[in-house]
């Protein structure tokens, strides 16, 4: 999501507002810079993470338009998206902006085709919350550079016994004490307000600096929650938790050499970060393990989705994927080589339904693969596999049926287009998505997912990642 935030603050002038004490919150949009645009709030946590929990029709150039947020929503950070149209023959295009709602009514001047300029799109005189994050988020951004630099450098130096690094270690340290002391103060100066939630990942973790590079970076990976306040169920609420987990994990991701090696040490990671979450609130606990179950399940990381078994015994883990999580794993059980793949109807050409079972092709195999036009991950694999695919030798080898899980008035017009690029496919829009009987039968959760398929038999070959797995199972 793309959202640096850069908001309007007068300086000299703001006016005093006090908390606002009632029901709802109001957030009063005005539009220009464009014909039109529906707007959407999207949540960063609970049942409905990273999805619409507010929406309103869509609103003409000059109009203005209220959203409320009940008390349960607040406080939070929020994407606030925008599908927008230049033109009135135009298609809808999407932007996007982080937000923070808190305790203040809001109201925001925006032009979606501009929400990085401060000219074009910007709060109310006297609003809070996102204008004191941008002071912060400017003077840590100066304050944080050289020392990170200085981080970066030192982890990676190749003479420890160097009196040069030894230099370099004592100047970061001071560094790092003075930055921290900083952080600690700003949190405590607006500890009033939600943004303060977010200043704790922004703190550098202490380092072992003695031992080579592998032994420095293990000492960082060990401190690295140190800081972290997992006792605060708020802390879900905003999108920095999300980078800073990212941050962490991608410290794993820079030891992985082959693909076997990055999924252990990505479920290592996930462990580890668990058992730390678990200490703390039941609901930072349960988002910690939807955080990696998502992870796993993009990267089909069968080895990490079974770690995650023995959480869904605990009453305490809050998680709101259980059921996706429970699903996802009977799924790892039943979807194995050997097993008959799961049937479902298929329309032809010609407008007669039959089965998948049943449908007669000259080819050895039969490739089902769930995907989504408005799924960059998607987007990855199909560049590849498509070209790989699209060799005559392997067109006549196996049958693609590509049913896509695009449900909503952006995401159609998205696959209606995307299915151009890619002729040789058979394609099928399942109508429900991943609520689909297809999509359920196969127990996809995220896309792309694939099976292999026996042409003859109906029987799961393999469950390919990506086309070099492809040409290996077929090459068995």
């Amino acid at each position: 999501m793309n959202s640096k935030l850069f908001l309007f603050i007068l300086f000299g002038s703001v006016l005093s507002i006090s908390n606002i004490d009632a029901q709802t919150l109001k957030l009063k949009i005005h539009l220009g810079g464009v014909y039109s645009s529906k707007v959407s709030v999207i949540a960063m946590a609970g049942p409905k993470a990273l999805k619409p929990v507010i929406e309103s029709p869509a609103i003409k150039n000059g109009e203005s338009t209220t959203l409320e947020f009940t008390k349960d929503m607040v406080p939070s950070q929020f994407v606030l998206r925008f599908d927008y149209q230049e033109k009135e023959t135009s298609t809808p295009y999407p932007s996007e902006k982080l937000i923070f709602v808190s305790n203040q009514n809001l109201e925001l001047w925006v032009n979606p085709r501009a929400l990085q300029k401060k000219d074009s799109t910007y709060f109310q005189p006297g609003e809070k919350e996102n204008a004191m994050y941008e002071v912060f988020m400017k003077e840590n951004m100066k304050k944080r550079e050289q020392i990170g630099l200085l981080q970066n450098f030192l982890l990676s130096y190749d003479q420890p016994q160097s009196s040069f690094f030894t230099m370099g270690v004592k100047e970061f340290e001071k560094r790092r004490t003075e930055y921290n002391q900083w952080i600690d103060r700003e949190t405590n100066q607006y500890k009033d307000l939600f943004i303060s939630k977010t200043f704790q990942f922004q703190k550098l973790q202490s380092i072992d600096w003695h031992g080579n590079e592998q032994e420095r970076l293990n000492s960082l990976i060990s401190h690295y929650f140190d800081d972290a306040n997992f006792k605060d169920p708020l802390m879900i609420r905003t999108a920095e938790l999300k980078d800073w987990m990212s941050k962490y994990v991608n410290l794993y991701g820079s030891m992985s050499t082959t693909v076997a090696l990055r999924d252990s040490l990505f479920t290592l990671a996930g462990n580890r970060a668990i058992e730390k979450a678990k200490l703390g609130d039941p609901i930072v606990y349960g988002w910690m393990v939807d955080y990696f179950y998502q992870g796993y399940e993009a990267f089909n990381i069968t080895k990490g989705l079974k770690m995650l078994e023995p959480y869904m015994n605990d009453p305490l883990c809050m998680t709101s994927k259980r059921q996706a999580i429970e699903s996802r794993i009977k799924g790892i059980e039943t979807l194995v080589a050997g097993a008959v793949a799961p049937d479902f109807a298929w329309k032809l050409s010609s407008g007669k339904t039959i089965q998948f079972h049943d449908f007669k092709t000259e080819a050895k195999y039969k490739l089902v693969l769930f995907w989504s036009a408005d799924c960059q991950h998607c987007r990855e694999v199909l560049e590849k596999l498509y070209p790989w695919y699209d060799m005559p030798a392997h067109r006549e080898l196996i049958d693609v049926f590509a049913i896509s899980l695009d449900e909503t008035p952006t995401e159609i017009p998205l696959w209606e287009k995307a299915v151009l690029k890619y002729p040789a496919f058979k394609h099928k829009r399942a109508e429900q998505g991943v609520r689909s009987p297809e999509a359920s039968a196969y127990f996809v959760l995220s896309t792309p997912t694939m099976v292999l398929v026996d042409a003859k038999t109906n029987k799961i070959v393999a469950l390919p990642n990506n086309a070099d797995d492809m040409e290996k199972a077929i090459a068995q």
